[in-house]
């Protein structure tokens, strides 16, 4: 990648790193709650995985990688369309940068801060909780797919959306349905049949479970089941997006 690559991004980590207390600060309170109401009144739960699991230790991984994936979507969709609602995307699009490297340059910036979040919120919540690690490079390799493939949903929302509440669609009715439908703060076995295998067609789950695998050890489906299908996914996304850039749409007159 050349100085066009490592200037967007730069510049794409630099935004959200000016606002730290909004884009660090704000998802490790919300994470917080949600944990301490969850495990004060579902404490006293059995864990799906028997009693060498606590809930609260279940639930920790969820939260963690539900907050990477809402914040990585976050900061590319919010960046695109902030650029096109004030006119300054026409100067990145004259800039000697190849359609590969910008779309590379945002899907870094978010990663850089999915990773940074879910780093706080997890460091956080193990000083209260006592969380483990069990599989160092099954929680690495997770937290850069999983935030890659949000980063990438977030330039598809950019290059879709006009204006700021085109954008809230995306969030509202994509992002929120995919991270609370995704396992995160229950087994997919406690759903019921047709809910179960319509869980199996969310990309989100295979993320979530599959970054609980390599915290705590356990998980809903094997891990390489989790690892294929948000590879996959995230393939697929990239070569889609690219598509599109290439094309111009939504973004060039």
């Amino acid at each position: 990648m050349g100085v066009g690559f490592r200037t967007l991004a730069g510049k794409e980590i630099l935004r959200f790193w000016k606002v730290s207390l909004q884009t660090l600060l704000a998802p490790l309170v919300s994470t917080l709650l949600y944990l301490v109401v969850f495990a004060q009144v579902m404490g006293q739960r059995p864990s799906p995985y028997g009693s060498s699991v606590s809930y609260a230790s279940f639930l920790v991984p969820g939260l963690v990688m539900m907050s990477m994936l809402q914040n990585a979507f976050a900061n590319s969709s919010s960046s695109l369309v902030q650029s096109k609602v004030t006119g300054n995307i026409v100067f990145v699009l004259l800039a000697p940068i190849s359609e590969a490297e910008f779309l590379g340059a945002y899907v870094m910036a978010s990663m850089v801060r999915g990773v940074l979040v879910g780093m706080v919120v997890w460091l956080t919540a193990s000083f209260f909780f006592g969380v483990q690690l069990h599989a160092l490079v099954w929680v690495l390799v997770f937290c850069l797919l999983a935030t890659s493939l949000a980063g990438l949903l977030g330039v598809l929302a950019g290059i879709w959306a006009e204006k700021f509440d085109q954008m809230a669609a995306w969030q509202n009715f994509l992002i929120l349905p995919l991270t609370f439908l995704s396992g995160a703060f229950y087994s997919i076995h406690a759903l019921p049949g047709p809910w179960r295998t319509l869980s199996r067609f969310n990309p989100f789950f295979y993320a979530i479970d599959g970054f609980r695998y390599g915290l705590i050890g356990a998980s809903d489906v094997a891990p390489m089941t989790s690892l294929i299908v948000v590879g996959s996914v995230t393939l697929a996304l990239s070569w889609g997006t690219l598509v599109l850039l290439r094309s111009g749409w939504r973004l060039r007159p």
